[in-house]
């Protein structure tokens, strides 16, 4: 069908999709373009005035997503919400693949993430076409359930509807054990089994446990069956049915096989004992899963309830978090939590910021320092001005990262859940190409063992065992992260910093301290007020850090000229205009392009501080230098052990530096570094990288600043420092909330744990199902007459996904 802009919708699927950045025709007209190269899109049109796109198709559903992507290609952007939901109701990973599935038909879906592991659902949908409430009876028809309701008291509706949820599941596990027992004893002493009724009695324990303990199973494989979809309940419930089915013939009409010579065999007790260990396998998997949020659950109790609130009368209140506003004046005393960041405005104290920063020596606060939420005073009392509040404090952005973290999928994780969705469906195919076989060449017996065969397959056949392998390691090495002040945005950076082979450095503020002090200053021409006050006055005007250190050092007698006008130079220094006079502040290379000369003292003097790995700014005007300034910025404490950490492990150090070759060269040169560049213009970092890439290397870029958030990008893993920018934050991958270098080794050991810990689990978990299935179906009767007891496939296909579990928790106990 030829695509045309005049086209009728009445025979297509359409849907408006709103835009936001098309602010003129010329970008209406790429946006129509872009939409034009999507296959599948019969009409587009993009009405600009309205500020939406009409796309229309047969499949609008999937060309949706599509679209979407195309216009985010151009540079434009769709109006999307964005949000995590708890999902209710799943019972293991092919519930997260079904119910991902059923989010993915709505239209109006641009992406869907559902991870069985932590509950959740990250989705992204387009307003003007579907809500929440949509997805939600979406989900409901099949079984499961989203809760979108997000206010505070619907975070602790969820925490009691889970708490109650656990409760109820322990309770049916204590009685279907306890009913299962007696049922077990019956079936296996000869004396019990021989007694009048005994199959009536066992039919009679069986039922409770059966329809009433294991309802959960059959109403949850109806509806999946509605939907033409299988999962884990589905399993069961055909399992202990078949069980269950074949033993209530047996017990009415015994006489049937009696005919046939055979013995009519009832297994009631199988089909309670798979219940009672199916659901001892999931209380247990609940507990242990429970364990690998931990560390999330440890950063929400770190928020107080209340605080007291001091008004300008000096009357104190005490108010509910929620309630606290920006600019309230917030009373700490000993021992308290801080409930949100802000500026200390009285008093002074030691606050324990280890719970954000991972650092356990307390910070002191005075007048002007900054506190952050969920850090705990010591002995001292002080108050603080509260900056910010509610969702945008340093705990709650801390929160978020970890919950999205923890909700993430690994790229590994993708074929996983590929697996899962087919795993039910492919196991139910073997179950039953296990009775045929049974039936074709079993004998007289045939029938009953290929039954018992095609039950135990079912039974041994487990998906949550794959589905929890990648997510709960993830869960928990995100939160040993987060306790170590270690904050990873999602899985994949956390998969990726294991292959790590070079690691960039921008110098100043990641190596060395960021707080630039002046160490000397030298007149070359004699000193006015004039000249002072125009240094001054244009390093005033200026933001960057050097500016500041000289500002400071010049101290409160200058006198700041308002007719002073500056312009920023990159990577070179700053232009300044007075008195229709021109100033340059800055590096040699700005005074060599506007051919200043500098004289031999000064020269001296330059390569005199420069040995001392000083950085020199020079102060000219249009013919001469006028003064030059030795700047200093220690390098951390930590800094020469971190990079020898790394070296250690293998990697390439590269180190970054705007400043001059001198003092690269004699920063890399107490550092021990191999590999430096000195003059670096930020543009010209993330070009770096790109060459690093080409070489074949895994680049970790770690820099604080504004100019470095294209090279954090750029680099397979971006790296930020949490004292920094919050650009570069935003764009980094992993954040460093101390900036503390030694962590970027713990953070790539974490990665490696990680990792490994994914492999174990996945292995275990294929090779359970890989081994469990054949033995199961009865490939080891023809050998040596081993035919798996269905009783004992429960046990084992309960314990292979509390194993993966526990395994992953073990990763709390490693030392990184």
């Amino acid at each position: 069908m030829v695509k045309s802009n005049n086209m009728e919708t009445k025979d297509t699927n359409s849907a408006y999709l709103p835009l936001e950045n098309v602010d003129s025709e010329h970008c209406a007209l790429i946006v129509d373009k872009g939409l034009a190269n999507v296959e599948g899109i019969s009409l587009h049109k993009v009405e600009l005035n309205n500020n939406r796109a009409l796309i229309a198709g047969n499949d609008i559903i999937d060309l949706i997503p599509k679209a979407v992507k195309a216009i985010r290609n151009l540079g434009y952007n769709v109006t999307t919400v964005k949000k995590n939901y708890p999902v209710l109701n799943m019972t293991c990973a092919s519930c997260a693949s079904s119910s991902q599935n059923i989010l993915f038909m709505q239209k109006g879906i641009v992406s869907a993430s559902v991870n069985y592991a932590n509950g959740s659902a990250a989705i992204e949908y387009i307003p003007t076409i579907t809500d929440a409430k949509k997805l939600k009876a979406a989900l409901q028809s099949v079984g499961y359930d989203l809760m979108i309701d997000e206010s505070e008291e619907a975070k602790d509706s969820l925490d009691e509807i889970r708490k109650n949820s656990f409760k109820s599941l322990k309770l049916r596990t204590i009685g279907a054990i306890a009913i299962s027992l007696p049922l077990v004893a019956i079936a296996m002493i000869p004396s019990l089994m021989s007694m009048p009724y005994a199959n009536y009695i066992m039919w009679a324990l069986a039922t409770p446990v059966v329809f009433w303990f294991g309802k959960q199973f059959f109403i949850g494989a109806y509806k999946q069956t509605l939907h033409r979809s299988a999962n884990m309940d589905t399993l069961v419930a055909l399992s202990t049915g078949v069980a269950y089915i074949f033993s209530v013939f047996n017990t009415l009409f015994p006489e049937y096989w009696h005919h046939k010579g055979l013995h009519a065999h009832v297994y009631f007790e199988t089909s309670s004992v798979v219940i009672a260990f199916i659901l001892l396998g999931k209380l247990l998997e609940e507990k242990a899963k429970g364990n690998t949020s931990s560390a999330l659950k440890k950063l929400i109790g770190l928020q107080p309830k209340s605080v007291i609130v001091i008004h300008e009368s000096g009357h104190q209140v005490e108010i509910p978090i929620a309630s606290i506003k920006i600019g309230d004046t917030i009373l700490v005393k000993p021992g308290e939590k801080i409930a949100v960041d802000g500026i200390v405005s009285a008093g002074s104290s030691f606050v324990d910021e280890s719970t954000i920063s991972g650092e356990p020596i307390p910070v002191e606060k005075i007048k002007g320092e900054k506190v952050f939420a969920g850090t705990i005073n010591q002995k001292g009392s002080f108050q603080f001005k509260a900056e910010k509040v509610g969702s945008d404090t340093l705990l709650s952005q801390i929160i978020k990262t970890v919950q999205d973290a923890q909700g993430s999928k690994a790229p590994v994780q993708k074929s996983v859940d590929t697996i899962a969705g087919i795993f039910v469906p492919v196991v139910i195919g073997l179950a039953l190409l296990s009775l045929v076989i049974w039936l074709v060449f079993g004998g007289d017996n045939g029938f009953t063992r290929g039954l018992l065969s095609m039950v135990t397959v079912l039974v041994i056949a487990c998906p949550c065992a794959l589905g929890l392998a990648t997510p709960t390691a993830i869960m928990v090495g995100v939160g040993k992260g987060a306790d170590q002040g270690i904050l990873i945005k999602d899985a994949e950076s956390l998969e990726s910093a294991k292959n790590i082979s070079a690691v960039v450095l921008d110098k100043t503020g990641t190596i060395t301290e960021g707080k630039p002090t002046v160490e000397d200053l030298k007149w070359f021409v004699p000193e006015t007020k004039e000249i002072t006050n125009t240094l001054y006055s244009i390093e005033k005007s200026s933001e960057h850090p050097l500016a500041d250190a000289i500002v400071k050092h010049l101290g409160k007698d200058p006198e700041f000229l308002e007719s002073v006008t500056v312009e920023n130079i990159t990577g070179r220094g700053i232009k300044g205009q007075f008195k229709n006079k021109t100033y340059f502040i800055g590096n040699e290379k700005l005074l060599a392009e506007n051919n200043i000369s500098i004289t031999d003292p000064a020269k001296a003097w330059i390569h005199e501080k420069l040995e001392k790995s000083n950085t020199v700014v020079i102060f000219s005007d249009e013919t001469e230098v006028l003064a030059a300034i030795a700047i200093s910025d220690k390098i951390k404490q930590n800094s020469p052990e971190a990079i020898q950490e790394l070296q250690n492990m293998g990697i390439d150090i590269y180190m970054l530096t705007g400043d001059n070759e001198q003092t690269a060269i004699a920063v890399a040169k107490a550092l021990g570094i191999h590999h430096y560049k000195a003059h670096v213009l930020p543009a010209e970092k993330s070009g770096f990288i790109k060459q690093l890439q080409q070489e074949g290397k895994v680049v970790a870029m770690i820099g604080d600043g504004i100019n470095d958030s294209s090279a954090l990008a750029q680099a397979d893993v971006g790296i930020a420092m949490g004292k920094g920018s919050d650009i570069a934050m935003n764009v980094a991958k992993m954040t460093i909330i101390s900036s503390d270098l030694l962590k970027i080794p713990k953070a790539i050991s974490l990665s490696k744990d990680t990792v490994l810990t994914i492999r174990q689990n996945l292995f275990w978990a294929f090779i359970y199902n890989v081994i469990g299935i054949p033995i199961a179906a009865g490939i080891m009767y023809p050998i040596n007459g081993f035919l798996l007891n269905p009783m004992i496939a429960g046990a084992a296909m309960a314990l292979s996904s509390v194993s993966v579990v526990s395994n992953s928790l073990l990763l709390k106990l490693k030392k990184v």
